[in-house]
């Protein structure tokens, strides 16, 4: 693929925010998600994040357009005066459901005329948004590209978010109400803040700077076999099946209702998200692209929780493809689990450490719990 990543850029909100000042940005809970809280944050491996929060008013400090912009002015500091011709954005968290997210990114960017993209979903959002700016590049579309993830997470994880979507009705299965039934707590304590951008252009950067050559990017879903897991917007029915927000409002149903709030089927996610996002995905593409363990220098995986580490490790082991944990590479600790935006954000401190070095292959695993689906990705370094 004649497409090459030149600069890399993050961009986190505030301070690091550490497991005991939780509260101060998301307000006290009470004794069912505090238990729940606790048993999350010993299990996830996140000591610190990040929240687009003003911990004394409560009120945002960025929108999600805003921390993208941010992002992508950082890159062009590093890249100079040449103006963007394609703008491809994902994220799961936009700030409306239209305009697109990347028009609103160009917007609070004030830039010249340019190509916009937008992509849906979950996590992978960012991954699509790099290959539609990777192949618009290789085919020669566009002379460069940006592509971002971002998220804003913390504008759904709030107490005040969660009062406001609690309608005080019992769920579909009696158990409390739905705003705050363990599928949306669940993930209260596993997501956060920030945005990531890489530049990419049809030839490698000049000067002895670093750059690398994007090998390949595969995405593969699994939404033909298997029902959703994380969902917003909607309600899980006993079948697997979901009923949208607007055919819930049609039907009567408030909209407090927890609609809004994002879940995720835990039990779903432990039985499928390693089985079927490595174990069925990972050998075709070893066999397509001739892969060995031994050829990847870099693993960057991005995994929700340091739970999922050894699964992942025993998992790759299994079938055939052990990489050695001291090639992997994560900031899942202390960047937390930024969704779209996490593996920009791995990249981005990786580039900048000093330890790449030329020929080092990486080797990018992105996966999307919404209904199963995974990017794998190959850079080489130049």
């Amino acid at each position: 693929m004649n497409a090459y990543i030149t600069a890399v850029s993050a961009f986190l909100p505030g301070a690091p925010v550490s497991n005991e000042d939780l509260d101060r940005f998301l307000g006290s809970v009470e004794k069912l998600s505090s238990r729940t809280r606790r048993l999350i944050l010993a299990g996830n491996g996140i000591k610190t994040r990040y929240y687009a929060i003003d911990p004394d008013s409560g009120r945002s400090t960025h929108s999600n357009a805003a921390l993208t912009a941010e992002a992508v002015r950082l890159l062009q500091s590093t890249i100079g005066g040449e103006p963007i011709a394609c703008l491809c954005c994902g994220t799961s968290s936009p700030d409306q459901l239209m305009p697109g997210h990347a028009s609103m990114v160009h917007g609070e960017l004030g830039i010249e005329p340019c190509e916009v993209v937008s992509t849906a979903g979950v996590c992978l959002t960012g991954i699509t948004a790099l290959k539609y700016g990777a192949m618009a590049v290789a085919l020669g579309a566009s002379p460069n590209a940006v592509a971002t993830g971002s998220e804003s997470a913390s504008s759904y994880l709030g107490n005040d978010f969660f009062m406001a979507m609690n309608g005080g009705a019992r769920d579909e299965v009696g158990e409390g109400h739905p705003a705050f039934c363990f599928e949306a707590d669940f993930l209260r304590w596993m997501l956060s803040d920030g945005a990531g951008a890489v530049w990419i252009d049809n030839r490698p950067a000049g000067d002895d700077r670093l750059s690398l050559r994007i090998d390949w990017i595969e995405i593969i879903s699994h939404a033909q076999r298997l029902e959703s897991c994380m969902y917003a917007g909607a309600i899980k029915h006993q079948d697997g099946s979901l009923t949208g927000w607007r055919e819930l409002l049609r039907q009567g149903q408030p909209a407090g209702q927890g609609i809004f709030t994002i879940k995720q089927d835990a039990r779903l996610l432990n039985r499928q998200v390693i089985a079927t996002l490595v174990g069925d995905s990972l050998p075709p593409l070893v066999a397509k692209y001739r892969l060995a363990p031994d050829d990847i220098d870099w693993f960057l995986p991005h995994y929700s929780s340091d739970y999922f580490r050894v699964p992942l490790a025993q998992q790759l082991h299994d079938i055939g493809f052990a990489i050695p944990e001291d090639r992997w590479y994560t900031n899942l600790a202390d960047k937390g689990n930024t969704g779209s935006a996490s593996f920009f954000i791995m990249l981005e401190e990786l580039f900048r450490s000093g330890k790449l070095r030329k020929g080092d292959r990486l080797l990018g695993m992105i996966p999307e719990s919404g209904r199963f689906s995974v990017g794998y990705l190959q850079l080489t370094v130049l």
